[in-house]
Formats: C-alpha cells, sequence, structure tokens
C-alpha cells in the first residue's frame, strides 16, 4: 500500500530528492542471518530497511535432466504471500512471483555460482536436486536485490546430505553445497529521470522503468532484467553498470 500517492514520491525525485531523506545512490541497513531453519539443508534472512526476505534450500535426489546427465539440478520458486503486503493476493505464484523466482535463478544459474558437475552421484541416473525457495515476509520495496541475496546467502549456508544405497540420509551430511561465486543483483530504478538504488515500496510502486544487474565475483555481468514500461538511455545504462560493480562488490563483502 503506498504511504504517499505517486504524484509526490516523482515530484520529490525530480528535485533528487528521496522521501526518506538518502542519497540517491544509498543502500537502507543490511543484515544477513543464515542458518535461520534448522530443517532445511541451508537457510538466510535478509532485512534491507523494512524489507525482509526468507530464503530455504532443501536437497533431494532424482533423475537428471537427458541433455544434462552430468549436472545436479537447480530450481528456484518464489511466494508473495499476502501477510508481506496487501498488494499481493493469495493462490498460486502470479507473474511478479515468477518474474522474481526467474531473475534469482538466473544470476545464480549464468554465473556458474554451482558447480553442478560435483553434485552427480551416478552420471546419467542420479544427481542432487537444489530447491531454493524464496518468500517475501515484509515487503518494503527493493525486492530483487534482497531475495537474491537470501538466496545466495542460504546457498553457501547448505550442506549436501548424505547419499547411501541410492537413498538420502537427511540427518547426516557431506560437506558444503559446492558455492564457487556470489553473484549479486542491484537494481536501477528510475523515477522522472532520476535513478536511485534500493527503492522503498514507495518509490517501487511509482518507477517508471527498473533495470536489474547482476555481477559475478569478477565484476563481471552475467545476468540482466529490464521492467517497467519507462526506458534508460544509453548513459543511464552505463551509470546502472557502474553501480552495479560498485554495490555487487560491497554488498559481496557483507556475505
Amino acid at each position: 500500500m503506498l504511504l504517499r500517492n505517486k504524484s509526490y514520491v516523482k515530484k520529490m525525485a525530480e528535485d533528487q530528492i528521496r522521501v526518506d531523506g538518502r542519497k540517491l545512490d544509498e543502500f537502507r541497513e543490511i543484515k544477513i542471518e543464515k542458518d535461520v531453519i534448522k530443517s532445511a539443508e541451508g537457510s538466510a534472512k535478509v532485512t534491507i530497511g523494512n524489507t525482509v526476505v526468507l530464503a530455504g534450500v532443501k536437497i533431494g535426489i532424482g533423475e537428471p535432466f537427458p541433455d544434462t546427465p552430468d549436472e545436479g539440478i537447480l530450481m528456484v520458486g518464489a511466494e508473495l504471500s499476502p501477510v508481506a503486503s496487501p498488494e499481493f493476493e493469495p493462490g498460486p505464484p502470479g507473474p511478479d512471483a515468477i518474474e522474481l523466482a526467474r531473475i534469482v535463478d538466473r544470476g545464480i544459474r549464468e554465473s556458474h555460482c554451482i558447480e553442478l558437475n560435483k553434485l552427480v552421484i551416478k552420471e546419467g541416473e542420479q544427481v542432487y536436486m537444489i530447491n531454493i525457495d524464496i518468500h517475501i515476509l515484509n515487503h518494503d520495496g527493493n525486492l530483487i536485490d534482497a531475495a537474491g541475496l537470501a538466496a545466495i546467502a542460504a546457498l553457501i549456508d547448505a550442506k549436501l546430505p548424505k547419499v547411501e544405497d541410492g537413498k538420502i540420509i537427511l540427518d547426516e551430511k557431506i560437506g558444503n553445497v559446492p558455492v564457487v561465486d556470489k553473484p549479486i543483483s542491484i537494481t536501477t530504478v528510475k523515477i522522472s529521470n532520476t535513478l536511485m538504488l534500493d527503492t522503498t515500496a514507495d518509490e517501487w510502486d511509482s518507477l517508471d522503468a527498473r533495470l536489474t544487474i547482476t555481477t559475478n565475483n569478477n565484476g563481471d555481468i552475467c545476468a540482466v532484467q529490464k521492467g517497467g514500461e519507462g526506458y534508460f538511455t544509453l548513459d543511464e545504462i552505463k551509470k546502472a553498470v557502474d553501480f552495479a560493480i560498485k554495490y555487487g562488490k560491497e554488498l559481496r563483502k557483507i556475505l
């Protein structure tokens, strides 16, 4: 629910001012807690300002995909619960939840964050299946960045269960999930020709366009997603890339 109407937020943005007084590229306080769900193989809760996102990792075993018999399986899902915001509706995942999961999935997959070949139990027959479930506990903007951060933090926390005689033994762990990179997504939002980061719910609902850029440990771009009906100029895209590299490095330190 908007606390302030869109015209007010846009007028503030035109004057290069944010409603909460932060600088345009300033993030709110970020807190990361790992191992918050004892029944999961890995978990993390990320708080950015008043936005709270929980990610849990569950690991099972199954057959690999026919075109990748020598790789494990990664799946990402997201839930936008009505308890997190009156804007969210109950029922199966809608377009926003599906897009959120796909952005997080793409960043992890395209950065080659997980060594999927090390998740093979018996090539062509049995592999580990990693499921990342993202739950929005409270929505006050910047869900994409918070969800991406929670997902990678949960993966870092995750442990692989033992497999014996083709069966999984959940209470026995053999080591960490083979995570070799920490992809970080940074979403630049454009409101009234002003670019800003870490938007609140008011700002998010007032945006003209958004651009999420995910970088890997080397600062290389591995995924991009544009949203909103507005556009970005070439100079604005370059600025968004600079934001992604700079703040991706800073958030990676927190992990």
